[in-house]
């Protein structure tokens, strides 16, 4: 089956969505489809708990927010970025309030939130489950544009890639639905990934089931450069429910006086960091995997019993209620937390307005790298960039959309097609997604070293060539699909973190503890073996074109 649109918008978390409702407005003729893996409110943005870090109190500043950037960013965030996208935070909430959103206020004034890292107050939430309320508001106003449409349950399978004009660019997708056993050709002169994160490539993770990295390892192997993606954060306190669905618990616990503690309900961080629970996300983690490490327990513990029990339940009533449900008052007892991964840094190298080294392909949200995080990401600075991207993408994709036909593009390659009908002989797969997973917890985790990473990258590239060879040999699955992109983002993590011999933000290596500026302040890009493409001299000739 083939279908056209003008623009192709592969996710449906805040990136995915904003971008959508606002090139629908922008060219109302124009027909918009965004593609979802699962019901189009699975995504990492419906998870955020904690907000969007912007500057909204008279108090604050953009050079503070840009300062607390920079710092978590350990010296590797692109300045420029991160100005741009800090001073555009109070527009986008404007926007994103105009839209429906409904964001927690007192007596008129946004009730302005604080997290680890940032100097003061600057979070703007929605209670405890700001990802929540902005998709809903952002869904709605999808559903009221009738120049929308929204395919649920269906997977990506890879990017479909033309030459024009001696230019590599992108045309499209090729779907796949399994509950209908369905394979689609989406053709459109404009696509763009917002696919989220790769937290489930890990072992634990605050990600949802979804978070398999699949825009990522597309973009690659259609010939896009990757860059920074061995900075993986992990969340320092993800709830510890052994055989349970995955739960965070927010930074904003600690913003909000949450204490941590270990086994001998002993205060640990002050040891650490002078801002002890508000110190930066990666140091946070290597303490509490420090403490587990020394202590031979499973868990710590984050006590914040000693607030009142009615401002508890106000501010934060998801997390008492979903830790109530699984035997935790947190009012009157401390919650048991471990690091989980949560976000990646890195991601497909992209400009400010989402443009990759493929023409016509456009990147936001987690799957994007501009420089904004930096080595590690300041609290509440994801939603933010995504917002700000697509944004910024919108304006961008319309004109090109405008001035670019549709491509011109014959059927599926047989490639394809031989996933579909052609029966070959099984090829034993010995390696699994749990196994993959434990694999990269254990040897690619918050603590890593030279040996463990190349013992890593033996096993993981046995497990590509493996499930490669499945992949285009079977009928599809979705969870075929997943594992061949897990794999794929896997070896990239893997040799993105064997190239810096050094330890800078979320990046730690006991070979490596130190910070090397002199020769390793820069970032790490991996460009695809067959089509190196020179990124800056593509927007250098856009430019000069108009």
């Amino acid at each position: 089956m083939e279908r056209q649109y003008d623009f192709i918008v592969i996710g449906s978390g805040i990136a995915g969505l904003f971008f959508a409702q606002k090139v629908a407005s922008l060219m109302p003729m124009g027909r918009v489809a965004v593609i979802t893996k699962k019901s189009e409110t699975e995504s990492s943005t419906n998870y955020a708990q904690g907000g969007i870090a912007t500057v909204m109190s008279p108090t604050d500043s953009f050079e503070a927010h840009v300062a607390d950037t920079l710092t978590a960013g350990a010296g590797l965030c692109h300045s420029r970025v991160v100005r741009a996208i800090v001073k555009t935070g109070p527009d986008v909430i404007r926007k994103l309030v105009e839209i429906g959103v409904n964001f927690t206020a007192e007596r008129g004034r946004f009730d302005l939130g604080r997290e680890g890292g940032h100097s003061t107050n600057r979070v703007v939430h929605a209670a405890d489950l700001t990802g929540r309320e902005i998709e809903r508001a952002l869904l709605n106003s999808c559903r009221r544009k009738k120049n929308i449409d929204i395919y649920r349950e269906t997977i990506g399978l890879d990017l479909i890639t033309y030459e024009y004009r001696g230019q590599r660019r992108c045309g499209g997708i090729y779907t796949f639905s399994q509950a209908r056993r369905e394979f689609t050709s989406f053709y459109a002169p404009v696509t763009m990934l917002a696919t989220g994160g790769i937290g489930q490539v890990y072992y634990n993770t605050t990600n949802p089931s979804i978070a398999t990295g699949d825009g990522i390892a597309m973009a690659y192997r259609a010939g896009a450069r990757v860059g920074n993606l061995e900075f993986v954060q992990f969340h320092p306190t993800a709830l510890y429910s052994p055989g349970r669905k995955p739960f965070l618990i927010s930074e904003a616990v600690r913003g909000e006086g949450g204490i941590l503690i270990n086994s001998a309900r002993v205060k640990f961080m002050r040891k650490y960091h002078p801002r002890k629970e508000l110190a930066p996300r990666d140091i946070v983690a290597r303490a509490i995997d420090t403490e587990l490490k020394e202590q031979g327990e499973e868990s710590v513990y984050l006590d914040i019993s000693h607030r009142q029990s009615a401002f508890i339940k106000h501010r934060f009533p998801n997390i008492y209620k979903e830790c109530l449900r699984r035997g935790i008052d947190i009012t009157k007892e401390p919650i048991p937390v471990v690091p989980s991964a949560h976000y990646v840094c890195g991601g497909v190298k992209a400009d400010l307005s989402g443009r990759t080294d493929l023409e016509g392909l456009y990147v936001c949200g987690e799957s994007a790298f501009t420089g904004m995080h930096g080595a590690n990401r300041l609290a509440s600075n994801s939603l933010l960039e995504a917002v700000v991207m697509a944004d910024y993408a919108a304006d961008a994709a319309v004109p090109f959309r405008v001035n670019n036909k549709f491509p011109d593009i014959p059927p599926a390659d047989w490639w394809l097609h031989s996933s579909i009908i052609r029966q070959k002989e099984k090829v034993a797969v010995s390696y699994d997604r749990l196994f993959l997973r434990k694999l990269m917890s254990d040897f690619v985790g918050i603590v890593r070293s030279e040996e463990r990473l190349k013992m890593a990258h033996e096993r993981v590239k046995v497990i590509l060539k493996s499930i490669n060879s499945y992949y285009f040999s079977q009928p599809a699955s979705i969870g075929i699909v997943e594992l061949r992109n897990m794999a794929q983002v896997a070896d990239l993590i893997i040799r993105s973190a064997s190239r810096r011999k050094e330890s800078r933000g979320l990046h730690y290596v006991i070979d490596y503890p130190k910070t090397d500026d002199r020769h390793w302040k820069r970032d790490t890009i991996i460009k695809p073996p067959h089509f190196e493409i020179p990124f800056d001299k593509i927007h250098k000739r856009r430019k000069k074109n108009g």
